[in-house]
């Protein structure tokens, strides 16, 4: 009777065992939206097996997140890199002969402004992404200098509009038909900005700010930035002092001029550096901007002829009064 008794309790512990399931472990299932922070996650089955055939795919939240995933095993572990965009991410695993299981992480607005100059620290960009952002730029500013006057954006009508349109294609992602349909010359082989891509942030398509003040998470519902920015406002409120020697500029930096007697006192050119098409001079380009009937073209000029200018005042000396300096954008600034 004792060994029957004891039969019919193993089985009956067997027949109420739970089936094996797939178990998501996760650290931390709130982060802040910096696109930096990270979730890990491991994903296991209850039974111990191998996890062969496992599929992770996130279900919500695709722009919300960027996943990597390593296996051991009968451990995966899944690495959950936030974006700057807050919301809701779920992830599902399904395995061969398992029910699929999930797990939710939510972001948050990350509403930090290191510096005060308006400027939220989600768009500021690592050394990697710095480095990406300025190849691309000066790479796009070039190029519709190259370009044949048909294939240039019609956008590009005077010095503001040529820096807001390279600025805005530097933060896209650079992949399919993109640059096809920007009628580009072969582009560079360096990756993208990886933090974030144009519109995909909190702005949407509103990348610069246009009035004074640090950055507050009521900026983002009362137009404290938009699409379009003249000269004086990208210097301003979207980049930062550097010097008045123009030996400390950088490429990708800008160049500020104020002509008090013109209609438009405010100028700007981009520094380049040394030509992304085969010149080893240091350049800069700008647009001229439209004068009565003419409606102006850019020019790319070499530093040393710049600065020889026939014009004084546009000689980027700081014996030049109109000459402002070099100026870097907010988005590449570092703690000293």
């Amino acid at each position: 009777m004792c060994v029957i008794a004891g039969l019919t309790l193993a089985l009956g512990a067997r027949l109420h065992r739970a089936p094996p399931a797939l178990v998501l472990e996760v650290d931390h299932d709130f982060l802040p939206a910096d696109g930096y922070s990270e979730a890990h996650v491991n994903v296991h089955v209850t039974d111990g097996r191998d996890l062969s055939g496992l599929k992770l795919q996130v279900v919500e939240g695709k722009q919300l997140a960027r996943v990597t995933t390593t296996s051991d095993g009968p451990v995966a572990r899944v690495v959950v890199h936030t974006t700057i965009q807050p919301g809701t991410v779920i992830l599902q695993a399904k395995a061969p002969n398992l029910p699929a299981s999930k797990v939710v992480i939510r972001t948050g607005l990350d509403p930090s402004d290191s510096f005060g100059d308006g400027t939220p620290d989600f768009l500021r960009l690592d050394s990697a992404d710095r480095l990406a952002f300025r190849h691309w730029f000066t790479f796009l500013a070039e190029s519709s200098y190259i370009q044949k006057e048909d294939d240039r954006p019609k956008e590009i009508s005077d010095c503001a509009a040529l820096i807001r349109y390279a600025y805005r294609e530097a933060l896209r992602s650079h992949e399919g038909k993109w640059a096809t349909d920007l009628h580009l010359p072969t582009p560079p082989k360096s990756g993208s900005v990886q933090k974030y891509q144009y519109p995909h942030t909190p702005l949407a398509a509103n990348l610069f700010r246009i009035e004074p003040g640090p950055f507050a998470p009521d900026d983002l519902s009362r137009n404290a930035f938009a699409e379009f920015a003249d000269a004086e406002t990208l210097r301003r409120f979207n980049t930062y002092f550097v010097s008045r020697d123009l030996s400390a500029a950088r490429p990708g930096d800008l160049i500020f001029y104020r002509q008090a007697d013109a209609r438009s006192p405010f100028h700007s050119m981009i520094y380049l550096g040394k030509s992304q098409f085969g010149d080893g001079d240091q350049w800069v380009i700008y647009h001229t901007g439209p004068t009565g009937k003419d409606q102006g073209e850019i020019r790319r000029v070499t530093i040393d002829d710049l600065k020889q200018h026939p014009d004084a005042r546009w000689r980027p000396v700081p014996q030049n009064p109109a000459f402002l300096g070099v100026y870097r954008w907010n988005i590449l600034r570092e703690a000293e």
